[in-house]
C-alpha cells in the first residue's frame, strides 16, 4: 500500500486566462508518502489557452496519465466522476450606473406589469369587492381594508419564497430558486461534459 496512490477528480474548478492546471487543482489525491503527496499535487496536466474560451473538460485519463509518467511504479486507484469540468474566468467588464439602472426599471417594470395582467386574468379586484361586501354589507369600488393588506402579504410571500432580503439570506435552507438554478447548472455541465467528448472522439476518428 506504500504505493498506492487515491485520486478523486472534483466536479467543478475555476482558474485564470493562461494558467497552468496542476494535479492538485483538479483533484483530491491520498497518498501514504507526504512529500511524494506535495510532488503529485504539483504535476503540471494543462495550459489554458484563449482559443479555450470559457470551459475546458479535463478527463480522468490525463491525469492518471500525468502521475503514471511522473512514477510508472505507483498503484493508481481511480474513485468518482471521471471529468472535471474547468472553469476559465475572464476579469469582468464594469458597468456603468446608467446601465444598471437601466436594467432594474426594465426588471421592475417586467414584473409588476406581470403581476397586473395574473390579477386581471383571474378578477382579483373583484374578488375583493366581493369579499369586502361578504363582510361588511357594504359595496366598495376600492376596498382597501383587503387591498393594503394583500398588497403587503404579496410582498412578504415573494421575500420567503425567494429566501433573501436583498443579498442576506433568511435561514440555511435553500430556494425553490436556487434548487432551479441548481438543477439547470447540473443539466449543463453534463451536457458540456458529452459534447466535449462527442468532439474528442471526431478529432480522434479524423486522424
Amino acid at each position: 500500500m506504500e504505493k498506492a496512490v487515491f485520486v478523486k477528480l472534483r466536479h467543478r474548478v475555476q482558474v485564470k486566462p493562461d494558467d497552468v492546471i496542476l494535479v492538485g487543482d483538479v483533484a483530491q489525491i491520498i497518498a501514504s508518502d507526504k512529500q511524494m503527496l506535495q510532488q503529485l499535487k504539483r504535476i503540471p496536466l494543462y495550459r489554458i489557452q484563449r482559443s479555450d474560451k470559457n470551459i475546458v473538460i479535463v478527463d480522468v485519463m490525463k491525469v492518471v496519465d500525468a502521475i503514471v509518467r511522473f512514477d510508472p511504479s505507483l498503484e493508481i486507484q481511480t474513485i468518482g466522476s471521471a471529468q472535471t469540468i474547468v472553469e476559465v474566468v475572464y476579469p469582468k467588464r464594469t458597468i456603468s450606473f446608467a446601465y444598471f439602472l437601466a436594467v432594474w426599471l426594465l426588471l421592475f417594470i417586467g414584473s409588476a406589469i406581470a403581476i397586473i395582467n395574473f390579477h386581471e386574468d383571474v378578477s382579483m379586484q373583484e374578488t375583493h369587492q366581493h369579499l369586502y361586501t361578504i363582510i361588511t354589507g357594504e359595496k366598495a369600488d376600492k376596498p382597501l381594508l383587503f387591498q393594503i393588506p394583500y398588497s403587503i402579504g404579496l410582498g412578504l410571500g415573494m421575500i420567503i419564497f425567494f429566501n433573501h432580503v436583498f443579498r442576506k439570506r433568511i435561514n440555511e435552507e435553500p430556494s425553490p430558486l436556487e434548487v432551479e438554478m441548481f438543477n439547470y447548472q447540473q443539466s449543463l455541465d453534463q451536457y458540456v461534459i458529452l459534447h466535449e467528448n462527442k468532439e474528442s472522439m471526431k478529432q480522434i476518428d479524423d486522424r
